[in-house]
């Protein structure tokens, strides 16, 4: 039985996870959502999730690690890049809820689908992402960027009719174009931090201290925004409602903490391009659950400029598929060349990672990620 269950998670198991994944990101856009009708403001929802999030985090990594914190110790250089990855996240996090309250959660959860194309874009322009016209695989991720961008102003400038009967109100057009800029903001910042992955992943190794650090740094950054940001600083952080409190410890413990583990475990065993599959399954549970919980309206627009994006992102996902199998030879036995039968965006990844050593190394080891 051992044996078996053994195998079974190994085979579904990552299957599983992402689809949890999915539904955990589709579920906070339903805890902001009762937060905000309870007063909370969305930067305070990001600092308290960060928050617990991060003391989530660095239990674990006390638990995984002896009960020291000598792994955590980064250099200057690093701290500076963590910090400003952190900063991307935190700014983009609240982006993200603004656009949620301003639009809808459809369109919210649809816009997160930009990022890839996006973070293609912006490692073209500063030379991190080689760009051949001659070339399927370049032209794929161009026009795959293309068609996500093509399909987050759709959502933005035309909402059609409705597709269904709600008893909510439709907000002002004016709203709905503004929530898609802060969203299109959020996929930005998100692009961003992928782009900072980069650097970090060079200067420092460990990934679960990594993310307790980002999210330490992204709570305190959101503190300082919410200075600016929020009249009556003192005020905006005291709970107006019971009933907040399971929503940020929600947002915090699962959409950041576990899902973060889950998507550690699964990339460990299959990939990242394994992991972004999955991620249009949160626009259509995030449809779903808005739907029947809170009376959204689904609209022709949303509709379409969500299968907009979701076919742009599947066709950048194509072009990266090509890359990593073109750019990983193998040598077989016999002497001949293969290519890497992975689910990798330009990262080498042996099956079966032990989650207790570093998923990302700098060294030219095979047997291990590269970031």
């Amino acid at each position: 039985m051992a044996g078996g269950g053994a195998r079974w998670v190994e085979r579904y198991g990552p299957s599983v996870g992402m689809v949890l994944v999915q539904l955990f990101y589709a579920l906070v856009d339903v805890a902001l959502k009762t937060a905000s009708r309870l007063g909370m403001r969305p930067i305070v929802f990001v600092a308290y999730r960060q928050g617990i999030a991060a003391a989530t985090l660095l239990l674990a990594s006390l638990a995984a690690r002896g009960c020291t914190l000598r792994h955590m110790a980064v250099g200057a250089r690093a701290f500076g890049l963590i910090f400003a990855a952190s900063l991307a996240t935190a700014t983009g996090q609240y982006f993200y809820l603004k656009g949620l309250l301003l639009a809808s959660p459809s369109m919210a959860r649809a816009t997160t689908n930009l990022a890839p194309g996006i973070t293609f874009a912006i490692a073209a322009v500063i030379g991190l992402e080689k760009v051949d016209i001659r070339s399927m695989r370049s032209v794929a991720k161009i026009v795959g960027t293309a068609i996500c961008l093509a399909g987050a102003m759709f959502m933005a400038f035309f909402k059609g009719p409705k597709l269904l009967g709600a008893v909510l109100v439709s907000a002002a057009s004016s709203d709905w174009v503004k929530g898609g800029i802060y969203l299109v903001g959020n996929a930005v910042c998100h692009s961003i931090w992928y782009i900072f992955q980069v650097p970090v992943c060079k200067s420092y190794l460990d990934p679960l201290s990594l993310a307790t650090w980002m999210c330490i740094l992204a709570t305190l950054q959101c503190a300082v925004m919410a200075f600016f940001l929020e009249p009556n600083y003192l005020e905006i952080w005291k709970l107006n409602s019971f009933w907040e409190f399971p929503c940020i410890l929600y947002g915090g413990v699962f959409a950041s903490g576990a899902n973060f583990f889950l998507q550690s475990w699964c990339i460990s065993l299959k990939g990242p391009l394994y992991s972004a599959i999955f991620t249009p399954l949160s626009a259509v549970i995030t449809a779903i659950l808005s739907t029947l919980f809170l009376h959204e309206e689904l609209h022709i627009g949303s509709i379409l400029g969500a299968i907009t994006i979701i076919a742009g992102l599947y066709v950048v996902l194509w072009g990266k598929a090509e890359d990593a199998k073109s750019e990983n030879p193998v040598i077989h036995s016999d002497g001949t060349k293969g290519v890497v039968d992975s689910d990798c965006i330009g990262v080498r990844v042996e099956p079966r990672t032990n989650l207790s050593e570093p998923l990302l190394s700098d060294n030219g080891n095979s047997n291990t990620q590269t970031c």
